[in-house]
């Protein structure tokens, strides 16, 4: 079966309808590209960010007449965008470049992140089944590597875990799959939330790891505190995220870059002990433990 492939070039303020567009037009599949070469870094959560510039792309069967294409687009669009491209694409080529893409990765000594379609390099390490999708959070980011591999360092056998801006849940599972007993997954994003359950359940720990909105978030303490989020808002959340860690618990922080580490460490140095940063690609993992005073 062979596919064909609409490329339409839309500014971030066009990137939804264009999409919407495309998808009723009778696309099985959109997606979203960078046309500028402009990095996006991990986001906070809630934070979808798009590129100033990006490429929408709509994947169509073949069998599709590309004039209803272009009339559907034209009736949504009121035009078609210049510089808009239309491809034939063989339905092994698209397939297997975009599950290249994603590949088993490993993070510290035994815990590792494979998708669906991969075997697992090591059958007996510790495996985390997790394909890409809509929420942020899939391990190829080095804020979250570097939180995977200290929780591959640091197994939180028989604790209790709350992972602040979720994502994905990557870190809620993986805390799940290396010993905690009991795990809650909060974020404001309602991709966020519905992702965790799924991804948990795929994972065979769903009855260890609870999913809330920031707005039903039940509160209470946890031994070890994670949350990969963006600079400022951990230290607008350094006082609240001080509370939620039991006396003696553990602080993972990440999602800073290597010039915000000092002003992030200092706004938690009321309550914790900090160790030396870590460093990851410009990124910087913070971790601590909390005063028992």
């Amino acid at each position: 079966m062979s596919w064909i492939e609409i490329t339409i070039p839309a500014p971030a303020a066009e990137v939804e309808r264009t999409s919407d567009a495309l998808e009723a037009a009778g696309a099985s599949a959109v997606t979203v590209r960078d046309a500028a070469d402009q990095p996006i870094y991990e986001p906070g959560p809630g934070e979808t960010p798009l590129w100033a510039e990006a490429q929408v792309v709509g994947l169509f069967p073949g069998e599709v007449d590309p004039a209803g294409i272009r009339a559907a687009l034209t009736l949504s669009l009121g035009s078609i965008p210049e510089g808009t491209a239309a491809n034939e694409v063989a339905d092994q080529e698209w397939t297997r470049a975009w599950m290249d893409d994603f590949q088993p990765m490993r993070f510290g000594r035994r815990l590792w992140i494979c998708p669906s379609w991969a075997d697992a390099p090591d059958p007996e390490a510790v495996n985390l089944r997790l394909d890409p999708g809509l929420a942020f959070g899939s391990g190829t980011h080095a804020t979250t590597a570097l939180c995977l591999e200290w929780l591959d360092a640091h197994p939180p056998e028989g604790r209790t875990v709350l992972d602040y801006g979720a994502g994905s849940g990557v870190l809620a599972v993986a805390a799940a799959l290396l010993g905690a007993t009991d795990i809650l997954a909060v974020d404001n994003d309602p991709q966020a939330v519905t992702a965790t359950p799924e991804n948990a359940r795929n994972n065979g720990v769903a009855d260890r790891i609870r999913s809330h909105g920031i707005e039903d978030d039940p509160g209470g303490t946890a031994d070890l505190v994670l949350a990969n989020i963006l600079a400022g808002t951990l230290q607008e959340l350094a006082p609240y995220l001080a509370s939620r860690t039991a006396p003696g618990g553990d602080l993972v922080l990440s999602g800073i870059l290597e010039e915000q580490a000092e002003a992030v460490a200092a706004s938690y140095a009321p309550w914790f002990e900090m160790d030396p940063p870590v460093e990851q690609d410009g990124w910087i993992r913070l971790d601590g433990r909390r005063r028992m005073g």
